[in-house]
């Protein structure tokens, strides 16, 4: 089926693509790659995250997945749904936190979450957070307030430089 067929979806898909258009960072040529794969027909999956900083900035909340090891709140984008709605809904399942996210995204990339499933367009999206607020993580999936200072176990490596980045530009538009 084509975007065209299906209202919802293309709904979702402009909002993805207006969300990373508008990210504060590109990597992997996102914008590109996805239009192109858009114009082929791709309709799914996407894929959205947020990162949660603490009101200091210097700590981000991830969770423990158990093959990708440290990663932000996140998951694939349902069908019809945003991937700003996407990632507020895996933040609420993945950690207990309904929270507003920031009205500008951080990220967006080009990744591969599983072996053998084919690339997606990722959306990072942000809040702020008291880190006293209390958690409920989902069974099996431990949260974790991790300070950006110091590594971390996780599939996606250049993520902590990236967080820590756009940490050190939040800090500096206050």
């Amino acid at each position: 089926m084509t975007t065209r067929e299906m209202p919802a979806q293309r709904r979702a898909l402009d909002a993805a693509a207006a969300d990373a258009a508008s990210a504060a960072a590109e990597f992997d040529d996102a914008c590109r790659w996805f239009a192109a794969e858009r114009a082929r027909g791709w309709v799914e999956p996407l894929a959205a995250e947020v990162w949660v900083f603490d009101l200091e900035l210097s700590r981000v909340l991830m969770v423990r997945h158990r093959h990708r090891g440290w990663v932000p709140p996140g998951g694939a984008v349902e069908p019809g749904e945003t991937p700003r709605e996407g990632a507020a809904r895996e933040l609420r399942e993945e950690t207990g936190l309904a929270v507003r996210l920031l009205a500008r995204p951080a990220a967006a990339t080009v990744r591969c979450y599983l072996p053998g499933l084919p690339p997606t367009l990722g959306v990072s999206y942000v809040a702020l957070v008291d880190a006293a607020v209390p958690l409920a993580p989902e069974h099996g999936q431990p949260a974790a307030w991790l300070p950006l200072d110091r590594p971390w176990a996780s599939c996606f490596p250049a993520d902590r430089a990236r967080m820590r980045a756009h940490a050190a530009h939040l800090a500096a538009a206050r």
